[in-house]
């Protein structure tokens, strides 16, 4: 039985205060990083959601460049990379043309910091191997930063289940997986780049993470894909939902691909198997030995009439109020713990105020470029970038700065100042995110 269903069961032994105390929310993610199920789903309304699509059929909402800036960028995956010690065979994954890499190509023998024996990804044969095409993928990272953070918290805030985050960096021309189904729930943010997704017909039945479905053959998915239903491209801030079981398989399009699969783990029957056979614990009924088979009739009438018995026994079991109420809390508070830590606010001190002369100064700020390439044209003396929803007025050293931003991925101030010294970087910054050329990564 996973640990947490023990922790739920543990509450119907003699209680040490009320089962369904209120626990803490994760207090993880400032206002302005905060989504909600609205704003993923956005422009359709959950109640349509929710009528047609949960756990009914695949969902393509398209976005536009700057609706998950926030989330991820290039950077911040060079960022989290770049955590050498926290990253692991296991946690940090290969994929070459639909096969994995095996860990001892691109990991190295190393010694963790609490001088144990790990394997650990390698930067320079983890070049190599992106260089040949191979996809990365990040797993478990939803706690990493409060960008990636947010999503998990919208779709657990929603109730939907408990929601975790793998990264996946493709490259065109190079598929990661083949056809496949998930055992969970997948919410699919597009971050960077553009990938197609082949969504079949086939559904596998309501499939968990069990030797019985994880055990399934190559040959059997490709047989039980079906036909082809639909051809998706995801561009950068467009989200796919697919329900458990659907088959699917993505390719990257254009140089480079970047999405976060948000696999959501709704609490499901088997849960509640899981609490009643904990609950039969302190049941003598199902602590008596069954009924000796000698091949008799009256044996085997007796084991029948005691297999009845005990199941008419679960079913009251599971009408019980207090299993119902640990029920419900299992089922209302399924998320995964995050966050929520506020040292200062713990000795009743504000965040900030005893920060010592030499604190480094915090991270600047990134903003994405939304629209690439972009180029200022001369009006008069004068330079104007025209966007979608406006058009920005530059000087010509605004205009000369605007070339070299618009050539990257992404910018932040001190480095425009650096490349630019005459130009107001912080000004420049945010005329060109008012008029939705960037958006802060």
């Amino acid at each position: 039985m996973p640990d947490r269903l023990r922790t739920e069961m543990s509450r119907f032994r003699p209680a040490r205060g009320d089962p369904l105390a209120a626990q803490p929310r994760s207090a993880y993610l400032p206002p302005a990083m905060a989504y909600t199920l609205d704003d993923l789903l956005a422009p359709m309304d959950q109640a349509r959601f929710f009528a047609e699509f949960h756990d009914k059929q695949p969902l393509h909402i398209k976005g536009g460049a700057a609706k998950f800036a926030r989330v991820l960028s290039w950077s911040g995956i060079d960022r989290l990379l770049n955590q050498t010690h926290i990253w692991s065979s296991q946690s940090l994954k290969l994929q070459m043309d639909a096969q994995p890499v095996p860990a001892e190509a691109y990991c190295i023998r190393a010694t963790s910091r609490d001088n144990t024996p790990v394997l650990q990804p390698d930067a320079n044969r983890l070049r190599e191997w992106v260089a040949r095409g191979a996809s990365l993928v990040l797993n478990d990272v939803d706690s990493l930063t409060p960008g990636l953070a947010s999503v998990s918290e919208a779709l657990e805030g929603a109730g939907l289940g408990r929601a975790q985050a793998n990264v996946y960096v493709s490259f065109q021309a190079h598929k990661a997986f083949p056809t496949h189904f998930d055992t969970h729930d997948v919410w699919a943010v597009q971050v960077e780049g553009e990938k197609t997704w082949n969504i079949w017909s086939g559904r596998a039945e309501y499939p968990i993470p069990h030797p019985a479905f994880r055990s399934l053959g190559q040959a059997h998915h490709e047989r039980a894909r079906g036909t082809l239903r639909e051809k998706v491209l995801l561009k950068a801030g467009d989200l796919l939902y697919l329900p458990r079981g659907w088959y699917h398989d993505a390719l990257a399009e254009g140089p480079a691909s970047v999405h976060v699969a948000y696999g959501v783990h709704a609490p499901i029957g088997l849960d509640l198997a899981n609490m009643l056979a904990e609950r039969a614990i302190q049941d003598p009924m199902f602590r008596q030995p069954l009924p000796r088979q000698d091949g008799t009739p009256a044996a085997q009438f007796a084991l029948t009439s005691r297999a009845a018995q005990l199941g008419q026994r679960l079913a009251e079991l599971a009408r019980d109020p207090q299993v119902l109420q640990v029920l419900a809390r299992h089922v209302a508070e399924a998320r995964y713990p995050r966050g929520g830590n506020h040292l200062l606010a713990a000795r009743g001190l504000e965040a900030g105020t005893e920060a010592p002369a030499s604190a480094p100064e915090a991270t600047a700020t990134s903003f994405r470029i939304l629209i690439p390439g972009a180029r200022p044209v001369r009006r008069g003396a004068d330079w104007v970038l025209r966007t979608e929803s406006a058009s920005v007025p530059l000087t010509p050293p605004e205009a000369e700065a605007a070339l070299w931003l618009f050539a990257r991925r992404e910018v932040d101030a001190p480095a425009l100042r650096a490349a630019h010294p005459a130009v107001d970087a912080d000004s420049l910054l945010n005329r060109l995110t008012g008029a939705g050329a960037l958006a802060t990564a």
